[in-house]
């Protein structure tokens, strides 16, 4: 059935409009965005079927644009537009990052670090700049490794905590295995990027470890 024949009330878009964005299955907000069937599939069917080809509304995020464009229905026009809402996302958050204390906010900053970092193929180092009153003024990731380790250095930490004017810092790595447990070595390096940066009286306020769905908060832990 086309979605035209439906009942309006039935249709992703009216329904979005209706009743609110959270209430539609991953299939019908991805229908919203396909907007069209192809021939023997409806909109929501497509959809439907994406999902379960592709595994997760992530592995289809995630697909690089051959991969992508090689099922029916997409193609590089719409890997670009995925992509774009994609970037809308993680900007939106980061503004929203802005406007905010960082420790008032702690969901909100791990959510958009998760979002920056998770899936990332090898190991990266980023920082979270913050100023005296531990609002962002920028985040970028420091350093990149293998797929298991990243070279961290300390005095680079505090140099660009310098250049940028940082009164404290939020450190965050991602796990490419999926866990987030902090590892010896992680624990090891965060007490010597606490140390360096103590002696320049800036701030270390919490160091996330990024794993396939789950955070390790070391402030939560304990252990700054």
């Amino acid at each position: 059935m086309s979605l035209k024949n439906m009942p309006e009330e039935c249709r992703p878009r009216e329904k979005l409009l209706a009743r609110g964005p959270e209430s539609l299955t991953n299939a019908e907000l991805l229908a919203i965005f396909l907007r069209t069937g192809v021939t023997g599939m409806n909109a929501i069917e497509l959809a439907s079927y994406l999902l379960e080809d592709f595994g997760s509304l992530r592995g289809l995020m995630q697909a690089e644009l051959k991969q992508f464009s090689a099922r029916k229905g997409l193609g590089s026009a719409k890997y670009a537009q995925l992509q774009a809402v994609l970037e809308l996302s993680k900007r939106h958050l980061g503004e929203t990052l802005v406007r905010e204390d960082a420790l008032s906010s702690p969901s909100h900053t791990a959510r958009y670090l998760s979002i920056k970092l998770r899936d990332r193929p090898r190991e990266a180092f980023l920082v979270l700049y913050l100023d005296n009153q531990n609002r962002p003024i920028k985040d970028e990731i420091l350093f990149e490794g293998t797929i298991n380790a990243a070279a961290v250095y300390p005095r680079e930490v505090v140099r660009r905590c310098l250049d940028l004017g940082a009164n404290a810092v939020i450190l965050a790595h991602n796990h490419p295995s999926g866990v987030a447990e902090p590892s010896a070595a992680d624990r090891h390096i965060t007490n010597r990027i606490g140390d360096a940066l103590a002696l320049m009286d800036i701030r270390l306020l919490d160091h996330m470890v990024i794993g396939d769905g789950d955070v390790v908060s070391f402030a939560e832990r304990g252990w700054i």
